[in-house]
């Protein structure tokens, strides 16, 4: 544990010691130049500003799982995670990171490797854990690699702000079974903010959601290697404005729902409500899967949304408890369309007709044409604006006030390019 005094002294130490900053930090074992260490657990505000470079040696631990401390970072930082060490960023239960980036001065947490040897797993990623509900036995769970202890009571829960943050090729493999999301939310609660984030070239998930009820708007999920938008344990959060580009050298399926592996009837159900997503595969790549798996007794409602490009299907939905809620209506994707998939809908015969269920059983999808996004295939300057069927299809916006009104299907209207600028396509 560190006071705040002990904290403040460490850090213009390490200043001092490691000199002025550099725009990257070497990556090859020996001590970055110019980049204050942070390791270990604080329990007293830390505050990071853009004038320093930050360094994540192993585990950096937000809070004692009791009291609330508070991680602020400024608008353009950039924290490093040390691929040594297997370097993350948890923020625990009852504490709190105000990241509040901007569209010109985001902020990065990415690789300590250099620039051209950068990769996918280079470190661990961001772990957010709260005290919202989940649907595990006992509501609490503990986090994989050794993430802490998540899940409580309080729906309403608040761990903080990320606003134009970005995750860069995170996603360390602990074991073979256990591998690190780029943004893991684990039991966050609603009155957590997230606008404006992306997570790139991940090596496990882009975000996955363990239970909760946080709400989350405009995220980018570029360069995943497994799933791209991932829930379960009773998440029953809204989102809106998703994009998930899958690359051609290494992926999975872009929506893998869940609602409990082991007990697909476990409550809280997973039941997100989702408008104005754009998925998009990579059909001639053997790693690209399914757009949308909806398994294991998910609920949910989903809207607006573009599947393109997918190697196996479209839409696959698993499961008795899955095909139960399909059929009573608590399950329903809706005003979306397929385009230049290998199939809109799976034909796997296993007992359920994802091809009567949204075109018969929903009443508002379409296998269209033409493409529905401007540019969705180029992996280093895309341009995820919908277009043609997008933009003249009739669309249906759940009556919440967390989501806009508009007039287009997919996540990127053309009147607001929210990806433009802040975001990267950089492969190493």
């Amino acid at each position: 544990m560190r006071s705040g005094k002990a904290l403040v002294i460490g850090l213009i130490v390490a200043a001092m010691f490691y000199g002025c900053a550099k725009e990257d930090p070497v990556g090859n074992g020996d001590e970055p130049v110019g980049v204050i260490v942070l390791t270990g657990t604080y329990t007293d505000t830390l505050r990071l500003t853009k004038e320093n470079e930050y360094l994540l040696r192993g585990g950096v631990f937000i809070g004692n799982d009791v009291d609330e401390t508070v991680l602020i970072i400024e608008a353009g930082t950039k924290i490093y995670g040390e691929s040594a060490t297997e370097g993350m960023l948890v923020i625990t239960r009852g504490s709190k990171i105000i990241a509040e980036g901007t569209s010109t001065e985001p902020i990065v947490m990415t690789s300590d490797k250099e620039v051209g040897a950068r990769g996918r797993g280079d470190w661990g990623g961001l772990i957010i854990n709260g005290r919202a509900p989940l649907n595990v036995e006992g509501g609490v769970a503990f986090g994989e690699g050794g993430t802490g202890w998540y899940g409580g009571t309080d729906p309403n829960d608040n761990s903080g702000i990320l606003r134009y943050v970005r995750v860069e090729f995170a996603g360390r493999e602990i074991s073979p079974e256990n591998e690190l999301n780029g943004i893991a939310f684990q039991g966050v609660g609603a009155g957590t903010v997230v606008d404006h984030i992306q997570v790139h070239m991940n090596k496990d998930d882009g975000v996955e959601f363990f239970g909760g009820t946080v709400n989350v708007k405009r995220v980018l999920l570029t360069g995943i290697a497994d799933d791209d938008f991932d829930w379960t344990e009773g998440w029953t959060g809204k989102a809106q404005f998703i994009v998930a580009q899958q690359y051609e050298d290494d992926s999975d399926n872009s929506f893998e729902a869940d609602n409990n592996a082991l007990d697909h009837t476990a409550v809280p159900y997973s039941n997100p409500i989702i408008s104005n997503f754009t998925l998009i595969g990579v059909k001639d790549s053997p790693k690209s899967d399914i757009g949308m798996l909806l398994r294991r007794g998910t609920r949910g409602k989903l809207y607006n949304g573009i599947i393109m490009g997918f190697g196996e299907t479209g839409l696959d939905i698993d499961n008795e408890a899955t095909f139960n809620n399909a059929g009573d209506g608590s399950l329903i994707v809706d005003y979306c369309i397929f385009y230049d998939n290998l199939t809109s809908f799976s034909d796997d015969e296993d007992g359920f007709d994802e091809t009567h269920f949204a075109t018969v059983t929903m009443q508002n999808n379409l296998e269209a044409g033409s493409s529905p996004v401007v540019n969705p295939y180029n992996t280093g300057s895309p341009n995820f604006i919908s277009q043609g069927d997008a933009l003249t299809h009739p669309v249906h916006i759940p009556a919440d006030p967390f989501f806009e009104s508009v007039n287009f299907i997919g996540g990127v209207g053309p009147d607001n390019d929210w990806t433009s600028g802040w975001t990267t396509s950089a492969r190493d």
